[in-house]
């Protein structure tokens, strides 16, 4: 694709959870999988903005008429979040962060802030609203394709986590809810899939560099915004995979330039919609072999609804993208508005010889008549309960009409294969309003230092403190990266290589080789393990099993007293001479048996395979 001549306009936004307090209040920014201590109910409904119109995307998610439910817990959980006292103070932490990450793009700061209260009825805050709050503006990075603009960066506070969702009840967890977010968005100067992706890295190195950040999977998130000409803008949310993000530019792109073509093809061919005519052709499928449609029957008011699309025939199949067709965004439409499975579209079968959902000619020729159907037309059934039926096809005729009009504005949802569906339609400024609670805040950068860059970071991990490449950046990366400054610092006897190993690469190896959670080890248990360690209370020969015995929670000092190297082999090599004629596995567990809690037992092994080879030599 030449994106130049395409026109190709992209943006990223992304969010950025930070570390210690939430947003508003004094619970920790801990996240829990284990069960919850209480659960609450609510409904939400869309409330007017500061210009005094409701948000279409608010809207349509009040007409889901959805139930909320809140999962949360007593000692971590507080009254703020769950919208049953005002907000607290600003978490003052948070607020030097982004004025950090300001600094570092130069970006230009108010000197007063006013939060704003964000209109989302999705289920997603307990309050019906998020608190957002402009800090900086103007902002610059520099890539190989040039400079991109930052437009916004914003602090602002995370939405719940999602548990579980029906068509009538969405659960959230309210652990995630308040964490502070740094929210920065890019000027729409991105002109290729690429540079994309290197915006995207050169923004996640820079948040890195913070020392308030967190770090770790789903801590950050990316969004993408892409336009052609054309086209319109269309956000796609959840773009996580950095890998993918260029493949993700390409198929959007693709997606949005069939459109238009679509659009001009049926412009020229003069196409009009028909007015909406919902026909009922239940009757056709009494005695259907299809599971998907008579299922559906079964239901209490469950139907088979018909609609009719003039001169659409052969469209429906059209490829938009990579395993992506028309019938496939209809299908996304009909989903999000009305919650069914799925829709059946008549470029899905062969008329003559159908196969699929159990049509037979005859079943296809009534429906046909039924729905007035010519050689040009397609139709769209959809078999499920029939209100939801009736609200699914509606969603598809209009999906349908906005085809003359082109690439709808909308926001997407990204999926594995880089290709994306509907969410909602794209936001408006209605649903935005001041929020009362929180007083004005008057910003300095006064005092507020530019932290190490994360790629200097790096560099000084392997120029000073001997680190490989892959180490370095794994540890510079990783949540122990202030814990492996710590120890370095502290334990200077300790070789650098040898903490960063036993901080990122151990615990790999206990996941993978032993089953066990290495997020169980606390900070202060390895903070035990290195003074242990220095004091030469313990080898570090045996840092494995040690880590191992923190985790079942079986540690006890006493159960290790350091060894040397010379010491341990000085034991096998007695193991041997006593043991002569005995097989390795026998040998193997002597001198497990005389050296537990000293070594490890891949050291045991790796030391009496040598004293066996230099027996035999």
């Amino acid at each position: 694709m030449t994106y130049t001549k395409l026109g190709l306009k992209c943006g990223i936004e992304i969010h950025q959870q930070l570390e210690g307090k939430k947003l508003f209040c004094n619970c920790p920014t801990l996240l829990r999988d284990d069960q919850p201590q209480f659960t609450i109910q609510r409904l939400l409904r869309a409330a007017a903005g500061e210009s005094g119109l409701i948000d279409i995307a608010a809207l349509e998610e009040q007409q889901k008429s959805k139930s909320f439910v809140y999962e949360g817990y007593h000692d971590t959980n507080c009254l703020v979040e769950t919208d049953s006292e005002p907000p607290h103070e600003v978490n003052p932490d948070a607020l030097v962060t982004v004025l950090q990450f300001c600094t570092m793009t130069k970006a230009t700061i108010p000197e007063v802030v006013q939060f704003m209260r964000k209109t989302v009825i999705d289920g997603s805050n307990t309050s019906g609203f998020q608190r957002t709050s402009l800090i900086g503006r103007n902002g610059l990075i520099t890539t190989k394709l040039g400079q991109v603009g930052i437009t916004n960066i914003s602090l602002e506070e995370d939405s719940c986590k999602i548990i579980s969702d029906t068509p009538e009840r969405k659960t959230y967890r309210l652990d995630r809810l308040g964490v502070p977010l740094i929210e920065i968005g890019t000027a729409p100067d991105i002109t290729s899939p690429e540079q994309c992706q290197e915006v995207a890295k050169h923004l996640g190195m820079l948040l890195r560099s913070l020392p308030g950040v967190k770090r770790g999977l789903g801590t950050i998130r990316q969004d993408v915004n892409i336009s052609i000409l054309g086209g319109n803008r269309v956000e796609i949310k959840g773009a996580q995979d950095l890998r993918q993000l260029p493949l993700l530019v390409e198929y959007e792109v693709k997606r949005q330039e069939e459109l238009v073509k679509l659009q001009k093809e049926l412009i020229s061919k003069k196409v009009k919609l028909n007015p909406l005519n919902i026909i009922d052709v239940t009757p056709f499928f009494q005695k259907t072999t299809s599971k998907i449609i008579a299922h559906a029957l079964q239901q209490e008011k469950g139907v088979v609804l018909g609609l009719k699309l003039s001169a659409f025939a052969g469209l429906l199949g059209r490829e938009l993208a990579p395993n992506y067709r028309l019938g496939t965004e209809f299908a996304g439409r009909a989903k999000i508005s009305a919650g069914i499975g799925g829709i059946i579209h008549s470029d899905e079968y062969d008329r003559n010889n159908p196969t699929k959902y159990g049509l037979t000619a005859e079943t296809i020729l009534k429906i046909e008549k039924a729905l007035g159907i010519t050689k040009d037309d397609a139709y769209i059934l959809v078999a499920d309960e029939e209100s939801k039926a009736r609200k699914a096809l509606q969603a598809v005729n209009q999906r349908a009409g906005e085809l003359l009009h082109g690439v709808p504005k909308e926001v997407r949802k990204a999926h594995e294969d880089a290709t994306t569906s509907y969410l909602r339609p794209m936001p408006s400024a209605a649903r935005m309003y001041p929020e009362t609670d929180v007083p004005l805040i008057y910003l300095s950068l006064q005092n507020i230092k530019i932290p190490e860059l994360l790629t200097e970071k790096i560099k000084r991990y392997q120029e000073k403190s001997g680190l490989g490449a892959d180490l370095a950046e794994f540890v510079a990366r990783s949540d122990k990266v202030l814990l492996f400054e710590e120890m370095v610092n502290d334990h200077p006897q300790i070789k650098p290589a040898f903490v960063a190993d036993v901080l990122v690469s151990l615990p790999v190896e206990i996941r993978r080789r032993y089953g066990l959670d290495p997020d169980l080890l606390t900070d202060n248990q390895l903070r035990e393990f290195f003074r242990a360690l220095d004091q030469n209370q313990i080898h570090k020969d045996i840092a494995l099993d040690v880590l191992i015995d923190m985790i079942k929670g079986t540690y006890d000092l006493k159960r290790y007293a350091a060894m040397g190297t010379e010491d341990i082999h000085k034991v096998i090599k007695e193991v041997v001479e006593k043991n002569k004629s005995a097989p390795f596995s026998a040998l193997m567990g002597l001198c497990m048996k005389q050296l537990a809690g000293k070594a490890s037992g891949q050291f045991i092994s790796e030391h009496l395979k040598k004293i066996l080879e230099e027996g035999h030599g």
